[in-house]
């Protein structure tokens, strides 16, 4: 049954046909309460007929409806016409991954790119625990702009009924000429599993994954046979030839992944899909989507790829590759153009309201942060006379938002004293309010949105005040829309971590996500309009790319370059103030036994986070490029051997014996699991924590029990313990306190805590009440107890050189332990995580550098 233009389906008008197959007819259509196109897959009605087979359906296509992935089909409704189900989705602009493959095989590269993103697409749907059951070329769509799309999730376990015999064929389900109902996955891309008839999990996603992914590099199907019976013997105990017989291009290390997919035995595979991505990813050095940048209009249709020499843009060492496409025909790509030439981490930008200067806060040549002024027709810039103050927001009556006194609070958090100013000077600043982290001006001028701690939690206000959302973990980059109504901002669930989400909250605190989760994701405005947010993040890694995203979730790419970008403000005639940021982290220590300090950073962004008692093994974490999705935990010998991957994840704490390393793993939008890597021979243990949101985790001296700083959802931070072999977590501590890192006392029955008002405590691990530490301000980090229990080693962030002190538990009395700097200053943050032994012989402490150019940015559209 074919449908005419304009038949409704419910509330949907065809417009016209878009495809037909054995699984069914698929339309154009539109729908008239949202403006929007979308697409209508009409199942046969014979399907309807059973009632239990369209339960099952049902409940499919709904889970596949709650997928929220970029890589996925996004499912908007269903509905039954004429006794027909259908199904709705949105409209795709591009052709399927077999239409790709007809002209033979990909270049390793883009087979790489499209991997990538497969694999990325089903960790998310297995996630949830959705089998996809037919993945083949057929289902994959690639769009005008080289985003993968999964189709089809759900519908797989529709052409089979439990237990109905099975018809197999080489044919796939869902191009003209195919066989209707064709069972759990097509011949050809089946795993062993399905071929006997076993149930299908996600390692059979995994199998006809790589599947795919060989037909990809090859341009031949792995498997395909004259017969079905002998495709299915092939399935079951064949192996496809080399891939280095077809394609010499192919890496060794690419064809080991394929071999690893295509085992026959599911346990012999790779155990997720997250960890397949994982591994394309470090392999070809590609990011989440592998894609160059891009510049294209919301509306552009077809792909036109510029010549490398016209699209390569080289800004002071930059290379921006650009695809650009449009109905008229070429758009030129954007302007990057250099304001700022001293070396140095520039800190925020705004343009003033002229729209001709430009305001700035940095840090050059290893001198304390300022604000300047730069007129755009002039190459020079203009120092404020405010130093140590950070700008926060310009008003549009020329009324500055800044932060004096600014003060490092953690990893990428600044906290000051909120005052203002205005951009003619003469006027000493008003000072507003106390602790606060961000602020923005509503458009009116006259209102604040601010970020700031309160009881133990990070609360964004509107207007200053007024709570609208809160966290446990932290808030950046919050600006006012310009119609006032909405507040943007990057949502962090981690804190001292940059990872998160774009989200948006009402004045009466309805939050929702726009984007996300991202590896990193810092820097937002709005765009002039205010229908979008534009942002800078990494799918994986640390190099963030320029992306705007729509209020109903669409998302596109902006712009990508070597190295990291941080968007800084938009213009209302839609110039961008951007920083390309060069950023890297190390650590440093001392051995046991030796004199002189010694390197042992690893790759680029190294962080150290626990030292074994006798300094002999250093666990850290990588959260850079070279450290992909979702981080990678190490340990490595403080004698400067080679360093050891323990796995995925963000590193807590060594066992007292060393045997074990606990590790924050992300789940993506699910949270985070706790995971404890074997330092030796065995297997990674997942540690149970009944539902809660873990931040940090610790070890008690018994090496039985764990020490938590968590939440359950709806409330507040605090400390419980958990038995390391199994059991229910119990809380310590009221809401409102965190344990500080390596805060366990020797003896297990003491921990250094901050509490609901910021200040520190020695909290009893058995229960009780906790007791300040005198001598000590939020600027303080503690970095471990003395082997005697009664001082702590504690240093004072953004402090340089960096005085690393011993404290007196008791009486708050300080000794000066060590003062360290590193010899190059330009672009240093600070000294950080700095690991003692007990004995205070050996230590080790992080740096990290952060080299920034200023851009203004014409042409982006």
């Amino acid at each position: 049954m074919t449908l005419a233009a304009g038949t409704r389906l419910g509330p949907y008008e065809i417009v016209a046909p878009l495809g037909a197959g054995g699984m069914g007819e698929v339309y154009r259509a539109k729908d008239p309460r949202l403006g929007r196109e979308v697409a209508i897959k009409v199942l046969p009605a014979s399907f309807s007929q059973d009632a239990d087979r369209l339960k099952r359906f049902e409940q499919e296509a709904r889970a596949a409806g709650v997928l929220n992935h970029p890589n996925i089909t996004a499912v908007h409704d269903l509905g039954s016409h004429g006794g027909a189900p259908y199904i709705v989705t949105e409209l795709l602009e591009g052709e399927t991954l077999r239409s790709r493959l007809a002209g033979g095989a990909l270049p390793p590269r883009k087979a790489i790119d499209y991997a990538v993103q497969i694999a990325k697409g089903l960790a998310a749907a297995h996630e949830k625990g959705i089998v996809h059951r037919d993945l083949k070329p057929e289902n994959l769509f690639v769009t005008n702009d080289g985003r993968v799309k999964i189709l089809d999730f759900g519908l797989a376990k529709l052409t089979q009924r439990e237990g109905e015999p099975r018809q197999q064929t080489n044919l796939p389900t869902a191009t003209a000429g195919t066989e209707p109902g064709v069972v759990m996955g097509t011949l050809g891309y089946m795993s062993p599993e399905q071929v006997k008839g076993k149930p299908a999990d996600a390692r059979s996603d995994i199998f006809s994954f790589g599947a795919i992914l060989y037909e990809m590099l090859s341009g031949t199907r792995a498997f395909h046979r004259d017969s079905a019976a002998e495709t299915m013997s092939a399935i079951l105990k064949e192996e496809p030839p080399d891939l280095s017989a077809t394609n010499k291009n192919v890496a060794p290390g690419l064809e080991r992944i394929v071999r690893h997919c295509l085992e026959k035995s599911p346990e012999e595979r790779f155990h997720s899909a997250h960890d397949l991505g994982f591994d394309l990813a470090a392999l070809s050095g590609v990011s989440a989507t592998g894609r160059v940048a891009v510049a294209t209009s919301p509306t552009a249709r077809r792909r036109a790829w510029l010549p490398l020499g016209a699209a390569a843009l080289a800004v002071g060492g930059m290379v921006a590759a650009f695809v650009v496409g449009k109905k008229a025909g070429y758009v030129p790509p954007p302007f990057f153009r250099q304001l700022t030439f001293r070396r140095g981490e520039v800190q925020s930008a705004r343009f003033a309201p002229d729209g001709q200067t430009v305001i700035y806060t940095a840090a050059w040549d290893g001198k304390p942060m300022e604000i300047f002024f730069r007129r755009l027709e002039s190459p020079e810039s203009r120092p404020s006379g405010q130093s140590n103050a950070e700008l926060l927001a310009v008003s549009d009556s020329g009324d500055m938002a800044v932060s004096i006194h600014r003060v490092p609070l953690g990893a990428f958090a600044r906290t000051g004293r909120l005052a203002s100013m205005s951009i003619a000077g003469g006027v000493a600043p008003r000072e507003i309010l106390d602790d606060v982290q961000w602020a923005d001006w509503s458009p009116n001028g006259k209102d604040l949105a601010i970020v700031r701690d309160v009881s133990g939690r990070n609360r964004l206000e509107y207007p200053a005040g007024k709570g609208i959302y809160e966290t446990a973990g932290w808030i950046s980059s919050a600006r006012v829309s310009p119609g006032g109504d909405l507040v943007a901002f990057c949502d962090h669930p981690t804190p001292g971590d940059d990872g998160g989400f774009v989200a948006v909250v009402d004045r009466s605190g309805r939050k929702r996500n726009l984007a996300g989760p991202f590896s990193t994701v810092v820097g937002l405005s709005w765009s002039p309009r205010g229908g979008e947010v534009w942002f800078t993040a990494a799918d994986v890694g640390g190099n963030r790319a320029l992306h705007a995203v729509t209020l109903a979730g669409r998302r596109r790419l902006l712009a990508r370059v070597t190295g990291s970008l941080t968007l800084q403000d938009i213009a209302r005639d839609g110039r961008v103030l951007i920083t390309h940021d060069t950023s890297r982290q190390g650590i440093i220590g001392l051995a046991p036994g030796e004199a002189k300090e010694r390197e042992l950073s690893w790759l680029d962004y190294s962080s150290p986070r626990d030292l074994s008692a006798d300094g002999t093994l250093l666990l850290f974490d990588e959260s850079g490029e070279g450290g992909g999705e979702g981080y990678s935990v190490y340990i490595r010998k403080t004698d400067g051997s080679p360093a050891t991957r323990l796995g995925q994840g963000g590193a807590s704490r060594l066992s007292p014996d060393g045997k074990w390393a606990l590790a924050l793993v992300s789940m993506g939008s699910t949270g985070a699991q706790l995971v404890a890597y074997p330092t030796g021979v065995g297997e990674p243990k997942r540690v149970a924590t009944e539902g809660l949101g873990v931040q940090y985790s610790d070890w008690l001296p018994d090496e039985k029990t764990l020490v938590l700083t968590a939440s359950e959802p709806g409330h507040g931070t605090r400390l419980y313990l958990l038995p390391f072999d199994g059991g229910k977590p119990r809380a310590i501590t009221p809401e409102g306190y965190r344990e500080v890192r390596r805060g366990i006392s020797p003896d297990g029955r003491s921990i250094v805590v901050t509490g609901p008002d910021q200040r520190f405590y020695v909290y009893p691990a058995a229960g009780g009440e906790p007791v300040p530490v005198p001598g000590v301000t939020p600027q303080d980090r503690f970095e471990g107890w003395s082997s005697d229990g009664r001082s702590l080693f504690v240093h004072r962030r953004g402090v340089l050189p960096a005085r690393i002190d011993r404290l007196d538990v008791a009486t708050g009395k300080r000794d000066l332990w060590k003062e360290t700097m590193p010899l190059e200053t330009a672009g240093l943050g600070d000294i950080g995580g700095v690991l003692v032994t007990p004995d205070g012989r050996s230590y080790v402490y992080g740096t990290g550098w952060t080299l920034s150019d200023l851009y203004l940015v014409e042409g982006l559209k």
